[in-house]
């Protein structure tokens, strides 16, 4: 257990560094585009330095000397910035693991504050996973951090995980969530109609895909879009070494988007002859041709048709009228 002048310090340490970007530039990044103007580093000079102020006078003591279990929420438990962070979201994005860990710790029996959801709808656990911190991740699930939380794109920590292909978070997201959390976000597609596997998928994160599916992500999920499969994506991005794989795990070749594509009727006009070698023979004969092959065929014959049976004197050429 960390003492209560170590936390007091971490704290202070933590309020006055200077608005450094995150080490990793891939971390900055997505912290930029996932939370836009939230966080410290958006924050005005004065607020920033009234947070300062605020945050020096906080002191987190340990939970045994705070008495009875539901105990009054403590001043750093009602902190909350412009943007809608709390003490918990800033130390996470300082990546301040010792002071987060405590946090937690203390605040176990507090899902609202554990929960809480900033101004992009973003948990504490998203920005875990955003600054890839799977341990962080852990302590929260485990202190009762709910993982079927979607921030502003509709997004769960496992959706962030699986597009940012961080192996270490789509570990601890899977293992430390009870069963029913898991099969729901498995399930569940962002506000662009994605589902983890789609992510996974549209990434290449070929490792990512195959865990998902052995967790029981439904291989065939369309996109509610256009309908469009894993597999119909590994197909637009060329990505053979995916779609052998998806068709190792039982995907549905035959499915066809909702405007009436297959997977190998996508293949015509690509690059790749492998894939399409790879879907031919496994395609019904029907959903091989192109639907518009067959459009121009009929009307090539509709045309060759009209052309015979019926004679044309209304054509015009420069304000001239055509005599036959």
């Amino acid at each position: 257990m960390l003492h209560p002048s170590c936390i007091a310090d971490g704290q202070r340490e933590l309020a006055m560094e200077s608005r450094e970007p995150l080490k990793k530039e891939r971390q900055l990044g997505l912290l930029q585009d996932d939370r836009h103007d939230s966080g410290l580093d958006s924050m005005k000079e004065e607020e920033y330095a009234l947070l300062v102020k605020e945050l020096r006078d906080i002191r987190l003591q340990p939970q045994e000397e705070r008495g009875a279990p539901h105990a009054p929420a403590q001043p750093w438990q009602q902190q909350v910035t412009e943007e809608g962070d709390t003490f918990l979201h800033l130390a996470i994005i300082h990546e301040e693991k010792a002071l987060s860990v405590e946090v937690i710790r203390q605040a176990a029996g507090d899902p609202a504050f554990l929960n809480f959801q900033n101004n992009l709808n973003q948990t504490p656990l998203h920005l875990a996973v955003i600054t890839e911190q799977a341990e962080i991740a852990e302590s929260l699930l485990k202190a009762g951090c709910d993982p079927e939380i979607r921030d502003f794109r509709g997004n769960t920590p496992l959706h962030i995980a699986c597009d940012q292909g961080s192996l270490r978070a789509v570990s601890v997201l899977t293992q430390y969530c009870q069963q029913h959390h898991l099969c729901s976000v498995l399930q569940s597609a962002n506000y662009n109609g994605h589902t983890c596997l789609h992510l996974a998928s549209i990434q290449g994160y070929l490792a990512i895909v195959e865990y998902l599916l052995s967790l029981g992500a439904d291989v065939n999920a369309q996109e509610p879009c256009n309908g469009r499969t894993a597999l119909h994506l590994a197909v637009d991005l060329q990505n053979s070494e995916l779609v052998s794989l998806l068709v190792k795990h039982g995907a549905d070749v035959n499915k066809v988007t909702y405007q009436g594509y297959s997977p190998y009727q996508l293949t015509w006009g690509r690059e790749s002859c492998r894939i399409q070698e790879q879907l031919k023979h496994l395609t019904m004969a029907d959903l091989q041709m192109l639907p518009e092959s067959e459009d121009e065929e009929s009307c090539e014959s509709e045309s060759e048709f009209m052309e015979d049976e019926i004679m044309y004197d209304d054509c015009v050429i420069g304000g001239r009228q055509l005599v036959s």
